[in-house]
């Protein structure tokens, strides 16, 4: 059981440190391609550079969002699952 036990667990850390990788990753392409076209758009037309910068914002706090929910899939993957106790024990955190 303690070996399905750490073998299960260094399957969710693999798979959370793989998943936050591609999530942040994803996150700062698609964050560099937004802040390039804000920049863009108030180049070529400086007058509109309040709109586009709140929009900008806006864009790219919805875009880290989805890096911040990786991020907690990943902590749930590595503290959260049903074999945690085990584990504890098996590290010493067990006492």
């Amino acid at each position: 059981m303690e070996a399905t036990a750490l073998n299960f667990f260094i399957a969710c850390v693999t798979a959370a440190g793989f998943g936050i990788s591609v999530a942040a990753f994803g996150c700062g392409l698609a964050q560099g391609m937004g802040l390039k076209a804000a920049v863009e758009g108030i180049a070529r037309n400086p007058e509109s550079s309040g709109k586009v910068t709140v929009t900008m914002l806006i864009g790219l706090a919805m875009i880290e969002s989805l890096c911040i929910y990786a991020l907690v899939i990943a902590l749930i993957l590595i503290y959260a699952h049903p074999q945690a106790a085990t584990i504890a024990g098996l590290l010493g955190g067990g006492h």
